[in-house]
């Protein structure tokens, strides 16, 4: 019984990292995963868009 929480609760942490770069990041997939299910998490991450990076995060180069 608890084996299968413990389970789940990993499979969900793994689709939450797999997210990190995207659109709802690790915490919202992760609880995505949670309330849904791995299954359904892991199909909004791959439905969903990168990141997108702003000019203000991009270091300057040195020149």
């Amino acid at each position: 019984m608890y084996l299968s929480i413990i389970l789940y609760v990993a499979l969900c942490a793994l689709i939450g990292h797999l997210g990190r770069e995207r659109k709802f990041g690790f915490l919202g997939y992760t609880l995505a995963s949670l309330l849904l299910s791995p299954i359904i998490g892991f199909l909004l991450v791959l439905a969903s868009e990168k990141k997108s990076v702003t000019p203000a995060e991009v270091e300057p180069q040195a020149s």
